[in-house]
């Protein structure tokens, strides 16, 4: 009997594992979309290379130009391999000091992002707890909250960058004041959300046992409003991450991904470009997956879910 029971749930071994799980979905969502890219390399870059053919009376047939297409120095679209060749050369055989390393690059957009998200969750959260506190702010302070992501970021980037750097203010902070013009707004926002969330039961309870204000929003608003914060916290970091690479891009920044960006458009490198926002992607998800992992350990901290 008990053999016959564990005998069906050991069947398929690692591959039915796999099966059920989000690795075979997801690497055969990859396989789909690199042979789309592949394809699109080809009809892309056939124009150029069949005008260069025609040009110096080369000939050539369907198989030559797959592979010529995949291989161009400067393509239009480069293939996934050429991205990753890249990529290898710029990230693992440099040194992470050299310029030409993308992992140096990252860290200067990282420190911006990370700097811009600390001043954005700061401001979001004070934001907020003005907001759910104070009738006034709630009405004369959330429309201009809202206002504010209406205007285009490469609008005011260039003018916040102007205006600071007559203060003296160049770097760092110019690129981390943009990050947190972007991010404070889901975080205010996930906030109020949250410190609302408390029913009319639960602060009714609390005024039966004349709790003060204070002991309200301590011990019942802002436990309830933890998992709104750290959902607007994804969202937020990864909006702080565009915040700092557009903010290198109207500076003519030597350093940061977008200033690889900035040289692969001046000199036509498209290797270069699409390489580092492949890192760039990357970058952003990890640094989603470290909020993550945190608010895992407040949520089990708190007692969420066990």
């Amino acid at each position: 009997m008990m053999t016959e029971a564990v005998l069906p749930a050991s069947s398929g071994g690692g591959w039915s594992r796999l099966y059920q799980g989000k690795t075979i979905p997801v690497l055969t969502v990859l396989l789909f979309l690199c042979a789309i890219w592949y394809a699109g390399a080809v009809y892309l870059n056939s124009s150029v290379l069949i005008s260069g053919y025609e040009r110096n009376n080369v000939e050539w047939d369907a198989g030559r130009l797959v592979s010529d297409a995949w291989a161009m120095e400067r393509p239009i679209l480069p293939a996934p391999h050429q991205i990753a060749e890249e990529i290898n050369k710029t990230v693992f055989q440099k040194k992470i000091t050299s310029k030409r390393s993308l992992v140096y690059h990252a860290w200067v957009t990282t420190s911006a992002t990370l700097l811009g998200f600390a001043f954005g969750a700061l401001l979001g959260i004070m934001l907020a707890v003005g907001i759910v506190h104070v009738q006034t702010l709630d009405r004369s302070l959330m429309p201009w909250v809202i206002a504010s992501q209406t205007i285009p970021i490469l609008a005011i980037a260039p003018m916040i960058i102007v205006v600071l750097g007559n203060m003296g203010l160049t770097g760092t902070i110019p690129k981390s004041i943009i990050s947190m013009y972007l991010c404070f707004f889901p975080i205010t926002i996930g906030m109020v959300k949250g410190l609302r969330s408390p029913d009319v039961l639960q602060l009714d309870l609390m005024r039966t046992y004349s709790a003060s204000t204070a002991q309200v929003f301590w011990k019942l608003r802002v436990p309830a409003s933890v998992p709104f914060l750290f959902a607007s916290l994804k969202v937020a970091i990864a909006i702080s991450l565009v915040g700092a690479i557009v903010g290198e891009l109207p500076t003519g920044a030597v350093a940061g991904i977008g200033a690889r960006l900035l040289a692969g458009s001046y000199y036509g490198q498209t290797i270069q470009i699409w390489s580092a926002l492949i890192v760039a992607s990357v970058l952003g998800m990890l640094l989603v997956f470290l909020v993550s992992v945190i608010e895992r350990l407040v949520m089990k901290k708190m007692g969420y879910g066990t």
